[in-house]
């Protein structure tokens, strides 16, 4: 009696046991993917439900919202043989098809599990009638989590469905990565659709406070390219569904809950918006013009502020004087936001719903250092932020030049993310890379190996301004060795966006850090005492981004040509001392003229700017200029593409040249460089230095 009362009491444990090593992440509540998925003729969508209930397993299948067909098991994974009793004729995942269910009898059914759990597959028999009459279907149903744990696969294998493509859903967990987009118009101007367009960037920067819940795909012709192709890759690969807004008015009332109020500027003072995003940002507001009060009144919405009236006559210096002590103590020390670019009737601002998601500062003031006053109060602005602080967004141009800003900024040892016109990174912020993506180059050199230069003019390729902004959507990406100017704070700032590059990439598509720092600096600008702080988290960044090559670019002497844009020798062997782990380093934009080996470490500038406009004809004869100019072998000619610039035409151009001339990828090219450096070493010459206020 004693051994039949054990063996019962195992008996009974078995099922328990089973279910207890089903992988708890295939358990919950899971809706379909269409875009991944095969198509679902009459319900359209489906979902899985898998729980356990005490020692069973209950499998729901959902075909439909509203009309919908419900189909619950539950069953034992140990393999027993359950029969479900058929209730309803529909079948349901191919409605369409002359197939109904046979109501009154049974489907047998069994489950077990496999791959630690993480499988589940279910056989079914059962009988199913076509227009000849009834026949016994076998069906296998197979629910697979996938490596990731964020998608489940559901597949179904029928006897009588022998050809054709398999019945495959995708699957994420109910709830997750749901979100809306929007499309914008491409009117940006204040007797326009910028009144629709800065209410709807201000809904964002509060729909997306939370968690990430509005994106916008802006016009085709905007600064950044990418937005289309993010929002395809938030779908293909992080199983994003999106809802798409057709309106200012759908979208508030999406969104109403996240917003406790407006604020309403002054369309006669576009300096009035300006400020309005500073307190939109403080008070969870949006930002309105006076036409489209009605619109928030009749949402519910009170007034925070109102500038009609209250700013007219008065100028920027004033404003913003006013706007700083008003609302400065309450704003983030660690982010501050220029929202310039375009200037009088137009304004882009992009980045505005980062600015309030972080509650920034928003101003255009002058970084030009003969508008005393406007430059004073930027200076006292930047004084007061944190040490490593960022400065979003990008001067007016209007006012002063880009020189100046990133001058000023890297005075205080900030670090500038631009433009205005940066998209969705309310967004964006919150979007982590895929679970346990590693960021990896695409090396050509391997560690520890000597490359001897041959006798030839090599030449290395770099597009700058940022993947986003350049050829990386233009033909001819692949077809030759090209690198790629990373923004490297999109690391934290965009992860998941910086992931759609790396993705893309070809093997050709090599990756290099910029600029200058952590973020867009001017090394030679930065006080001595605050460089070593840029280069320690410039080398975190370019160690956690696979990036051993890294770039400069310094204007803080002057403009592109005319100016000193050289480094010094004490800036770059501080650069080399910080990152031991680096291939070597570039300089420049327009040519420039420091080169040198240290550590085995080469820096070399651009000797050739390839503008868009330059004939190919002409370009190719310059490249072949240069390798007269500079007559010893190897030659080592890096070349810039400006952005607009893409790889085929500079395929084109150097199919033109002579045949001692070969493209190499940069990463082999400083090696070469370092192995045989035939340019002179040269650094910042004082003598050539000039005040940056005679470059105009």
């Amino acid at each position: 009696m004693r051994h039949l009362g054990l063996s019962m009491l195992l008996l009974l444990c078995i099922p328990l046991i089973a279910i207890s090593q089903i992988n708890p992440g295939l358990l919950g509540t899971w809706e379909y993917l269409p875009h991944k998925s095969t198509d679902i003729d009459l319900y359209r969508s489906m979902g899985v439900e898998l729980r356990t209930s005490g020692k069973s397993l209950v499998v729901v299948n959902l075909w439909g919202r509203g009309r919908s067909h419900r189909d619950s098991m539950t069953l034992s994974t140990d393999g027993t043989v359950v029969k479900v009793p058929v209730t309803n004729r529909v079948f349901p995942s191919n409605a369409f098809m002359g197939l109904m269910m046979v109501e009154g009898t049974d489907r047998e059914v069994s489950a077990s599990l496999g791959a630690g759990g993480k499988i589940l597959k279910i056989n079914e028999k059962a009988r199913v009638r076509g227009s000849q009459g009834p026949m016994t279907m076998t069906i296998v149903r197979t629910y697979a989590l996938a490596d990731d744990e964020e998608t489940m696969s559901y597949t179904i294998e029928r006897s009588s469905r022998t050809t054709g493509p398999l019945t495959r859903f995708v699957l994420k967990r109910e709830g997750s990565a749901k979100a809306y987009m929007m499309k914008l118009e491409d009117d940006w101007s204040i007797e326009g659709k910028l009144p629709q367009q800065a209410f709807l960037i201000s809904l964002q920067g509060l729909a997306n406070l939370k968690s990430p819940q509005l994106y916008f795909v802006y016009p085709e012709k905007w600064d950044f390219l990418y937005t289309p192709g993010v929002l395809e890759y938030y779908k293909e690969k992080r199983n994003y569904t999106f809802v798409e807004l057709r309106s200012p008015e759908q979208a508030l009332k999406t969104f109403r809950s996240a917003v406790k109020g407006y604020v309403v500027w002054d369309k006669g003072v576009r300096t009035s918006l300006i400020v309005a995003y500073t307190v939109a940002g403080l008070e969870e507001a949006v930002v309105v013009s006076e036409e489209l009060i009605p619109m928030v009144e009749q949402a519910g919405l009170k007034p925070v502020a109102d500038f009609r009236g209250k700013f007219t006559g008065k100028s920027d210096l004033e404003i913003f004087t006013w706007a700083y002590e008003q609302y400065w103590k309450r704003c983030s020390r660690d982010y501050v936001v220029w929202l310039g670019g375009e200037a009088g009737r137009i304004m882009k601002p992009g980045v505005a719903d980062f600015g309030m998601y972080k509650k920034a500062f928003f101003s255009d003031l002058s970084c030009e250092v003969t508008d005393t006053a406007e430059y004073a109060l930027a200076r006292k602005i930047l004084s007061e932020m944190k040490p490593l602080s960022m400065v979003m967004g990008w001067h007016s141009y209007a006012k002063d030049k880009e020189r100046d800003y990133v001058t000023l900024t890297s005075n205080f040892g900030l670090r500038v993310e631009g433009l205005h016109t940066l998209p969705n990174m309310s967004f964006s912020c919150q979007t982590p890379a895929s679970k346990g993506f590693v960021w990896k180059n695409n090396h050509s050199v391997q560690p520890g190996k000597r490359y001897v230069p041959q006798n030839k003019v090599y030449v290395a390729l770099v597009q700058t301004d940022g993947m986003g902004l350049g050829a990386w959507f233009r033909p001819g990406r692949g077809a030759i060795p090209c690198s790629w100017e990373v923004t490297m704070n999109f690391l934290w700032l965009a992860p998941a966006m910086l992931e759609y590059f790396w993705t893309t990439a070809t093997p050709n598509d090599y990756f290099v850090g910029g600029l200058s720092g952590p973020g867009y600096v001017y090394p030679k600008a930065i006080p001595a005492e605050k460089l070593p702080g840029i280069v320690a988290m410039t080398r975190e960044q370019t160690r956690a981004l696979d990036l051993p090559v890294f770039e400069f670019m310094d204007y803080s002497e002057g403009a592109t040509v005319e100016g000193n844009t050289d480094l010094t020798k004490e800036v770059f062997e501080t650069y080399v001392k910080g990152m031991p782990e680096a291939t070597g380093f570039i300089n420049g934009y327009a040519p420039a003229f420091t080169f040198a080996v240290r550590d085995g470490k080469p820096l070399v500038s651009f000797d050739y700017y390839l503008s868009p406009e330059r004939p190919e004809a002409d370009a190719a004869a310059d490249l072949e200029e240069l390798a007269r100019v500079n007559p010893k072998r190897p030659y080592f000619l890096l070349i810039h593409i400006r952005e607009y610039s893409d790889l085929q035409r500079t395929k084109n151009i150097l199919d033109r040249v002579s045949k001692d001339f070969e493209v190499v990828p940069l990463d082999l090219f400083l090696r070469y460089a370092a192995e045989k450096p035939t340019f002179e070493e040269r650094f910042r010459d004082t003598k050539w230095t000039k005040d940056a206020r005679q470059f105009e």
